[in-house]
């Protein structure tokens, strides 16, 4: 994903010269030519990400299009006061890109973890929460927050992420993307576990459980109009996201529903509330937590049966 979204940013900063990009202190060969093309237009902020944030502020108040970078954490939890007050209540256009959003890092540890980075900044007025499931997504997704002009959070894998889409898919911020249709249950899934959404669904269907499975990749605002289709045809409706339970999609999906009373349950898949304490590949964090497709499924069918039983 890190790699379509500098590819990306390079050709919006050809088109847009009020382009600019601030980075925490990572990425710089990835940006090389970047740099190369646009060398007034890129600055490394070092490690001092609320610093960077206020002049991403300052920026974007002078007329031009920050786009500031780095490790997800490190651009949302050390940095959330100036987001707060120098982006959003100032309701600047500053697209604030996290890299290695949820697990991706889970071999370095806590630190770089970000299990909390959605439901922190979905709840701050004037943000926009785009969560891409794949390189085609990014490739959308960054045109459209440029354009659209409103503080956004792009929350961005790391790097092999297996693709989505075999062609570009029609995006809009706001609005989910189908990947799959079923009649019994809808899966609504965020960001770089999509994937395993649509592996879980396979093994659902030799359960003969019929799952339509969605990219929400807009998490605020949220798509309305599917999530009113949904919980009118569904079984079952089921959300997925490598976040916590608590304040994520499946947060925002819950409030919705206590506004919008349906008789389908909601059955929400995310990290615990809790702190991972161990140290491993990403593919090791979801099955501990799990968020391995397998275990998806198995929810999801336990689920379903306890409603029949």
């Amino acid at each position: 994903m890190r790699t379509a979204f500098a590819d990306t940013l390079e050709q919006c900063a050809a088109a847009d010269d009020r382009i600019v990009l601030l980075s925490g202190d990572i990425g710089n060969r990835m940006f090389d030519s970047f740099k190369q093309r646009f060398p007034q237009r890129f600055y490394n902020c070092g490690v001092a990400e609320a610093n960077m944030m206020g002049v991403a502020a300052g920026l974007a108040a002078c007329g031009l299009r920050p786009v500031v970078y780095t490790i997800t954490p490190f651009v949302t939890t050390r940095c959330l006061e100036q987001i707060r007050v120098d982006v959003c209540y100032h309701h600047q256009p500053v697209i604030i890109v996290g890299v290695g959003g949820g697990l991706a890092y889970a071999n370095l540890g806590a630190t770089h973890h970000s299990c909390e980075d959605i439901g922190m900044l979905r709840t701050l007025p004037h943000m926009r929460v785009v969560c891409p499931c794949d390189r085609a997504e990014v490739k959308a997704a960054l045109p459209a927050a440029v354009a659209l002009g409103e503080p956004t959070y792009l929350r961005l894998g790391k790097k092999g992420e297996p693709d989505v889409h075999s062609a570009p898919p029609e995006f809009e911020i706001g609005r989910g993307i189908e990947l799959r249709r079923g009649d019994d249950i809808v899966l609504l899934a965020t960001g770089n576990i999509t994937p395993s959404a649509l592996r879980a669904a396979d093994l659902l269907e030799q359960q003969n459980i019929g799952a339509a499975v969605y990219s929400v990749h807009t998490v605020k605002p949220l798509d309305e109009q599917l999530l009113a289709a949904s919980f009118r045809r569904a079984r079952l409706v089921v959300t997925l996201e490598e976040h916590s339970a608590i304040g994520g999609l499946g947060g925002g999906v819950a409030e919705w529903l206590a506004d919008n009373p349906s008789a389908s349950p909601l059955l929400r898949i995310g990290t615990p509330d809790s702190f991972f304490h161990q140290a491993g590949s990403p593919e090791y964090a979801r099955r501990q937590w799990g968020l391995s497709p397998d275990a998806i499924a198995q929810r999801i069918q336990q689920h379903i049966d306890s409603q029949t039983s």
